[in-house]
């Protein structure tokens, strides 16, 4: 296996701290779980003299539930987020999402800022060094060509992260701190669909928190489709919020992940709402999940197969939540 490089470790104690050192540092890198970020160092993925390590930062770390929305600290375990009471009982689809993530023991590490700015994944990416250049590399590190669309001038490395679709169909936003200050965005705002430059993040600028909306009425939920039971990044991910009034939908969101560069909100759902949640309202809900997703070849299962099952997921998820408001 590969030796873990070197590198300078950094603790500040704040957030601005934390900005003002990768001012002086461009090239360091922001350190949270280090569940991404220290099997890409070992594996040649990423490289850096200086990690800046956000663990020590009080602010980063917490949940709040108010009245009307739930303020998480970026660096929060996705553990503590699983296991706590009001996320599951107000945020079911976060608390799902979080609990979907790799094992147990990469949770108690692993944090809700690190899942949401996750680097994109690709099969002839996330490959050791010799693998990489054998196969001539990619676009992604190294390379000029993206093995997976060789004749496209972009990358369509995967965004796999579990809980940005959560997030999503919830109508969360996160807070950022900058060497400007500190601004505030949609989370959806957050993506470009693009394999390399995944993230509307300004150089040196990380996620502080986020805010999700506390929706009286709606339900949501997290499905996700992997090899195994634990442990994989979603071949692809479904959340989805909805709103039933009687027998008519009042509301529904749906965002997915592994399926596109980055997570998708699927768009024209608001085609369906007032409507009964019948097999022809199920049909179209199918035909714009497929039309707003985007999977290429960077997993090894197939892109027929996942474009199949992924408005499967999303039908299924809808109508048990449906069932479920009754």
């Amino acid at each position: 296996m590969p030796v873990m490089p070197d590198f300078e470790l950094l603790r500040p104690d704040s957030a601005e701290a934390a900005v003002a050192l990768h001012a002086s540092r461009p090239a360091s890198r922001y350190l949270a779980g280090g569940t991404d970020l220290l099997p890409n160092l070992r594996r040649g993925l990423a490289d850096t003299a200086t990690v800046i390590d956000l663990g020590g930062i009080a602010e980063l770390a917490g949940i709040r539930v108010d009245a009307d929305r739930v303020h998480i600290g970026a660096g929060t375990t996705l553990a503590a987020l699983a296991a706590h009471p009001g996320i599951a009982a107000e945020l079911p689809a976060l608390a799902q999402a979080a609990l979907a993530v790799a094992g147990p023991t990469h949770r108690e590490s692993a944090t809700l800022g690190g899942n949401l700015c996750l680097d994109t994944r690709c099969r002839y990416y996330n490959q050791s060094t010799p693998w990489r250049e054998a196969n001539h590399y990619c676009m992604k590190l190294e390379g000029d060509v993206c093995r997976v669309a060789p004749k496209s001038k972009r990358c369509y490395a995967a965004f796999s992260g579990d809980v940005a679709p959560a997030l999503l169909a919830l109508d969360a936003e996160v807070d950022i701190v900058g060497t400007n200050g500190r601004r505030t965005l949609a989370l959806a705002e957050l993506y470009h669909d693009d394999g390399m430059r995944w993230l509307a993040l300004d150089r040196g600028e990380l996620l502080a928190a986020v805010r999700v909306p506390l929706a009286p009425g709606w339900s949501s939920g997290y499905e996700k489709l992997r090899i195994r039971g634990a442990i994989d990044f979603p071949l692809s991910g479904v959340a989805v919020a909805l709103a039933r009034d009687g027998e008519r939908l009042a509301g529904l969101r749906i965002a997915c992940t592994g399926v596109s560069s980055r997570p998708e909100r699927i768009e024209g759902l608001d085609a369906l709402v007032g409507q009964p949640l019948d097999d022809a309202a199920l049909a179209q809900l199918e035909k714009l999940v497929l039309r707003g997703i985007q999977a290429m070849e960077t997993t090894t299962a197939s892109v027929p197969y996942r474009r199949k099952a992924t408005p499967i997921l999303a039908r299924r998820l809808v109508t048990r939540l449906w069932t479920e408001a009754a």
